[in-house]
């Protein structure tokens, strides 16, 4: 789960993480008042959205009036935001957060990782900040530092000053760096978050050392112990298919194909995937029912794929170990009958009951298309989805 810069930015400054003064802002008048209570006469407007790069997407904005502070908001407001990372779909901008202008020396770039390969934390910097930390790993690889944490002992302090000291801080800046990265490091730590990103980290004119944005990332599998990080969610930010998914219990992945999937098991499901791509097809999504799939179950799993306009065919595929077969039959036949389909759907069974399972299906007199292997059904499926996109010319 991504938050917006500016509840990063709350969070880390409860663990000591030195911020410009700023505010929240959902209308040109609202980002006018900020501006008047933070005071001075540089503001930057930015757009909260869950993305990085938003200011080469026009998302932030330096203003030196009021009336300019207006303008940027009123520009920005309702404004979809295209970045690298949003994909072509971009996301909406619904509010903004006004910051205070910040006289900058250098900018810097620091974040804290978890490194499953190693199954430690990562702590990466570089005196190179202000610009995409991927760019500067293909250009200039040698200008980040990384220090591996171990998790059971913790960040110790003679790392956090070596972090500072690779970021190019002089030495009475060290002990304000040493502060800053430690805050973020119990920040991870203690709120379940799995990323910890500051590009740009600022030194200022006057030596003062700033987080002028923020990123944080949580593990979703912790937010039923961090009731307050699970309220800074914004589910507008999200694929509203994946937020719809989760909130039923089941996992949810949208894509860019037209064959919709309806499996158990991620592994299976990757599988899956990855027989339709041999087929010639292309998945509409990950979709991942778990070992419970009752009836009803199924059934919202099958309204979850439906909703997907761009589904030409969908590709049931189950392997019942604690699960039966005869269940999931159960379950597809009343989802179907329900629901009243309009795209051909495949159905591969196998494990627990499997025999009962195929014979309840086929007893129900529905359209369904049935496989004994997983090839053959990813064959049937593309196949299924090709008759579709020829009969609709």
């Amino acid at each position: 789960m991504d938050i917006h810069e500016y509840q990063a930015k709350q969070l880390l400054s409860e663990y000591g993480v030195k911020i410009a003064e700023g505010g929240l802002a959902y209308s040109p008048e609202d980002a006018v008042q900020r501006a008047r209570e933070i005071g001075g006469h540089v503001w930057v407007v930015k757009a909260q959205i869950h993305s990085g790069a938003r200011g080469k997407a026009g998302g932030i904005k330096v203003c030196k009036t009021h009336e300019e502070v207006a303008d940027a908001a009123e520009a920005l407001l309702g404004k979809r935001l295209v970045t690298h990372q949003t994909g072509p779909a971009g996301k909406q901008c619904l509010r903004l957060y006004v910051e205070a202008g910040t006289d900058i020396a250098k900018e810097l770039y620091f974040s804290l990782l978890i490194d499953r390969a190693h199954e430690k934390i990562v702590m990466v910097g570089s005196a190179q900040g202000g610009m995409e930390i991927e760019e500067l790993a293909e250009t200039n690889p040698d200008a980040i530092k990384k220090i591996h944490i171990e998790p059971a002992v913790g960040l110790q302090d003679f790392q956090a000053r070596e972090m500072a000291f690779a970021l190019g801080l002089d030495a009475d800046q060290v002990p304000h760096a040493v502060k800053l990265i430690q805050g973020c490091y119990r920040a991870m730590r203690d709120l379940d978050a799995n990323m910890v990103e500051i590009n740009p980290l600022v030194v200022t004119g006057h030596g003062d050392i700033i987080a002028l944005d923020a990123k944080m990332g949580f593990d979703d599998n912790a937010l039923f112990r961090r009731q307050k990080i699970s309220e800074l969610r914004d589910k507008t930010q999200e694929d509203p298919r994946e937020m719809a998914a989760a909130d039923r219990g089941l996992s949810y992945v949208g894509l860019d194909g037209d064959i919709g999937c309806m499996i158990n098991g991620a592994g299976l499901a990757m599988a899956t995937m990855d027989m339709i791509k041999l087929a010639g097809g292309e998945p509409a999504n990950f979709l991942d029912v778990g070992g419970g799939a009752s009836a009803e179950r199924t059934e919202k799993a099958f309204r979850m794929v439906l909703q997907d306009k761009n589904v030409k065919a969908m590709l049931v595929n189950i392997f019942a170990g604690i699960n039966r077969c005869d269940w999931i039959a159960e379950g597809v036949v009343q989802a179907v009958k329900n629901i009243d389909m309009k795209v051909p759907l495949v159905v591969r069974l196998s494990g627990t009951n499997v025999e009962l399972g195929r014979k309840i299906i086929e007893d129900s007199g529905l359209p369904i298309i049935t496989a004994d292997t997983l090839a053959e059904a990813a064959e049937k499926a593309v196949a299924a989805r090709n008759q579709v996109v020829a009969a609709r010319g």
